[in-house]
């Protein structure tokens, strides 16, 4: 049990990283309150691909990293209260 324990806590500061590293790395998303005055366009390419660049890839590793840090963060709570 503690070879898993320490196994589990080696991948929970990798993620860790992972996930401090992508929140740095990425990029504002709204325009803030010029958005709201000019308006937006939502019907564009950019906006319907917007999954395929580089910036929503590093948003989905970054909903997919921290769902891991969640859950690693629950199973290493439990495991070290048993």
């Amino acid at each position: 049990m503690e070879i898993v324990r320490t196994i589990l806590t080696v991948i929970y500061f990798i993620i860790a990283l992972t996930v401090i590293v992508l929140a740095l790395i990425q990029t504002k998303e709204d325009s803030g309150i010029s958005q709201t005055i000019t308006g937006s366009s939502t019907n564009n390419f950019y906006e319907k691909n917007k999954g395929r660049t580089k910036e929503g890839k590093q948003k989905r590793l970054m909903i997919i990293s921290s769902i891991v840090f969640a859950v690693l963060t629950i199973v290493l709570g439990i495991l070290y209260l048993a």
